[in-house]
């Protein structure tokens, strides 16, 4: 003989759907314990002066759920462990023992490497008064969420959606500010109150923004969101934008879009890119979310033509990128560690370095300038070329011998500009400037890229300064002088800064 625990369902809420087999059980078990009595169904228990301990101790000397069901399979399984052969200990829980509760499922996973034999009997679940209760058929598409886990990537507008476990006034409020990722603040959604219980259910419909301020939540108390098919909700979902960029290609999509290749849109994905970065420039965020969107869409029409012969498709992309944050990141999802921005770098290229080991691609003569792309804007690529270079030595000692190079560079373009040296000797010489100039930037810890651009719109800002001056008297640049601009100037300098 060995120990059987058997775990039973109280059933939603009315004492009156407690079966009379459960009951029998509870009344003969060895020893009964009780998740909690706060249930309406525990009336019975006394009625028939059944025995019983709850848990109910356990939730106030934990600080998290997971800690409250752990401790309680822990003492479940201690308990029938300690028992006498033959011995029927029942665990009783709100509802259905396999709805909602995860120490049912800890049970499942613990009892058979400990010799006990574990039975799990029904009950009414709470779902089954939110389906008459709520009047809204599951086959339509349902889901069941947790509010103590719920996020916003899990909420399925198209789909009916029940939130349980909303014990509380502060479990509402997150369960509204989730849901406010997806919802409108004013969508209609409802919470139930011990549906079913005679006396007790409430239902109130209220909009989103009042959920926190519907009163009586407690341990029998869920939200519905009905489904929706609105397209206003669908348009914030990723699934939905995948939808229409294929329809766009499709045989009855945009006959434009359909004829694009990768090479046709190649400089819009180039385009896109510079538009999202002068939104970053001028600190323009409602501009930056528009040409961010914009910039998405070139990567789902590029994800888009590979799908379409079958290649992957963007979830592959996705997948990969995620694949590669994760292995690239192992002092935030591994053992490693790093203290600072520095030794999280060197962990970035530690594993970038071990990613094309493991994918073989590490180059069988690598060099040190290897992953530099080759299509990057001259600036940029020559940045980081020289920070490639000078991780191994290939650098200069201080800032002076740059400025010093710098000057013979200068030199030297004088030199070749003034005797009428090849255009070609003219433009090499120019190049060596501005890769100096590029090795200055470096040493000061400043990106080129970003001191250039600086520097370009001051010039507009100035300029446009000048343009302004000129309109006033009805002219126009082209009218004046280099003099008169010159003035004009000047003036921008003192009013708009001379940095």
């Amino acid at each position: 003989m060995s120990v059987t625990l058997t775990v039973v369902g109280l059933g939603s809420g009315d004492p009156d759907q407690l079966t009379i087999g459960i009951l029998n059980k509870m009344r003969g078990a060895s020893a009964l314990y009780l998740r909690t009595k706060e249930h309406p169904a525990v009336q019975v228990l006394n009625e028939f002066e059944v025995a019983f301990e709850s848990f109910d101790k356990v939730y106030e000397t934990k600080e998290s759920f997971p800690e409250v069901y752990e401790e309680i399979t822990s003492q479940l399984i201690t308990t029938a462990a300690k028992a006498a052969d033959g011995s029927e200990i029942v665990y009783a829980v709100p509802g259905h023992p396999m709805v909602a509760e995860a120490a049912v499922q800890l049970l499942k996973e613990r009892c058979p490497a400990q010799g006990i034999e574990l039975n799990i009997l029904g009950g009414e679940s709470f779902l089954d008064e939110a389906f008459v209760r709520l009047g809204f058929d599951p086959i339509e598409g349902f889901q069941l969420l947790d509010a103590g886990t719920l996020d916003a990537g899990w909420l399925q507008p198209q789909l009916h959606t029940l939130i349980g476990q909303v014990y509380d006034t502060f479990t509402a409020s997150d369960v509204k500010l989730c849901l406010m990722e997806r919802y409108p603040d004013d969508y209609e959604v409802y919470v139930g109150h011990a549906l079913g219980v005679e006396g007790e259910e409430a239902v109130h419909k209220v909009p989103l923004y009042e959920l926190d301020r519907v009163e009586g939540y407690g341990n029998l108390s869920l939200v519905y969101i009905p489904r929706s098919e609105d397209e206003a909700l669908k348009r914030r979902s990723f699934d939905r934008l995948h939808e229409i960029v294929d329809i766009l290609r499709s045989p009855e999509g945009c006959p434009w879009d359909r004829e694009q290749t990768h090479q046709s849109i190649r400089k819009n994905l180039i385009e896109e890119t510079y538009e999202v970065i002068e939104t970053i420039d001028e600190d323009d965020p409602e501009h930056m979310k528009e040409e961010l969107g914009d910039l998405l869409l070139q990567i789902l029409l590029h994800a888009q033509m590979e799908e379409e012969v079958g290649t992957f498709n963007v979830y592959d992309v996705i997948q990969g990128l995620n694949d590669k944050l994760i292995f690239r990141h192992p002092h935030v999802f591994g053992d490693n560690q790093a203290n600072d921005a520095e030794e999280a770098l060197q962990n970035w290229e530690q594993m970038k370095a071990e990613e094309k080991r493991l994918k073989g691609t590490t180059a069988a003569d690598p060099s040190v300038l290897d992953g530099v792309p080759r299509d990057l804007p001259a600036l940029m690529k020559s940045y980081k070329l020289q920070k490639k270079a000078a991780k191994v030595g290939f650098n200069w000692d201080s800032i002076e011998g740059v400025f010093d190079k710098l000057d013979e560079e200068v030199a030297e373009l004088k030199e070749a500009v003034r005797e009428g040296h090849a255009v070609e000797a003219q433009l090499l010489e120019l190049g060596d400037v501005l890769f100096v100039a590029v090795n200055a930037a470096r040493f000061m810890g400043v990106d080129p890229e970003e001191a250039l651009s600086a520097t370009n719109r001051k010039f507009v800002d100035r300029f446009q300064y000048i343009e302004q001056k000129l309109r006033e008297q009805g002219r126009r640049p082209e009218d004046s002088s280099v003099d008169e601009m010159e003035t004009y100037w000047q003036e921008a300098k003192k009013l708009l800064g001379k940095a």
